[in-house]
């Protein structure tokens, strides 16, 4: 074996069949070194007949020793991980033919990157989308500008030494752990720009989900805990305003029409153009649900 080794962390959670599908393709990928798989059982009994060694392909089960949920599994999948380069799959999307040989290809183009993605094919609905990013190169101030949902965390490679030493774990104290891998990717980016493959080498499957109160109040609560983290927003202001339309169409969702719509006047302040202010001034005022705007978005491969 003369390839870098690699520790894949899969956390999971109640999906035995589609980890399956996950484990196989990560496995079967193309390289020249070790590939383990990790797989983190959050809040569920772990399936230790997954395990195996093969030499140069393992499968490792071990259980969430931190915080519950997916911050916290991933974080356990990386302290026992022993690769030069830690990548995460997420147990429900599957890795596509070529992925690492195309992102360590693009490492020998660039190679003081620290960490790698590449594009996504997003599944939703009987229907597929390709989502890549034109960019071999992402700097801090395009992710504050956009977050580059192309930008999946099942994409991540990320080497072991940076992540530990300059990047740091994922956050475990994000609210409801939503948006924990934007916050992650700004990290990244702060230590480094990021490295792209331009192409989609991930299947990334989209479920439907009802959006109740208590989840919309989740993402009103992160981004706006986002917001005060991260003050290199108000030198960006289409990324501000972003942000505050998603906590705009988070506070109509619930219902909260005033503060929805003083959130919406902040975001467009900040951007008069921004879609979600208008989108979030919309089901305010019951013109369209939340999730029928969702949907629709989802059905583009996109979201709020």
């Amino acid at each position: 074996m003369s390839g870098p080794s690699i520790s894949v962390v899969v956390p999971t959670r109640d999906r035995p069949e589609l980890l399956r599908a996950a484990l196989d393709a990560i496995l079967s990928q193309a390289h020249p070194g070790l590939i383990e798989a990790i797989v983190v059982y959050d809040q569920s009994e772990p399936d230790r007949s997954l395990e195996t060694d093969r030499g140069d392909r393992r499968i490792r089960v071990i259980t969430n020793t931190r915080t519950a949920g997916l911050a916290g599994a991933r974080n356990t999948g990386i302290e026992a991980a022993t690769g030069d380069w830690v990548a995460f799959c997420d147990d429900d999307d599957e890795w596509l033919p070529g992925k690492l040989a195309a992102q360590f290809g693009a490492l020998d183009a660039h190679p003081d990157g620290a960490l790698v993605s590449c594009g996504i094919r997003v599944s939703y609905d009987d229907r597929t989308v390709d989502r890549s990013l034109d960019r071999a190169r992402i700097s801090l101030e395009a992710l504050l500008r956009d977050r580059l949902t192309e930008l999946h965390p099942s994409t991540f490679l990320i080497r072991r030494a940076a992540l530990l030493d300059a990047i740091g774990l994922v956050d475990e104290q994000i609210p409801g752990s939503y948006a924990e891998d934007y916050e992650f990717l700004l990290r990244a980016a702060r230590y480094a720009p990021l490295v792209n493959v331009e192409s989609p080498y991930v299947l990334v499957r989209w479920h439907k989900r009802s959006y109740f109160a208590q989840r919309w109040e989740t993402i009103s609560t992160a981004l706006q805990w986002l917001l005060r983290r991260y003050p290199e927003f108000a030198t960006v202001p289409h990324g501000e305003a972003r942000v505050a339309g998603q906590i705009a169409f988070a506070q109509a969702a619930m219902g909260n029409r005033r503060d929805a719509v003083r959130w919406a006047r902040r975001t467009l302040a900040r951007n008069p153009k921004e879609p979600r202010a208008y989108l979030a001034l919309a089901v305010a005022s019951r013109a369209v649900q939340a999730d029928r705007v969702l949907r629709t978005l989802h059905k583009r491969g996109r979201g709020i």
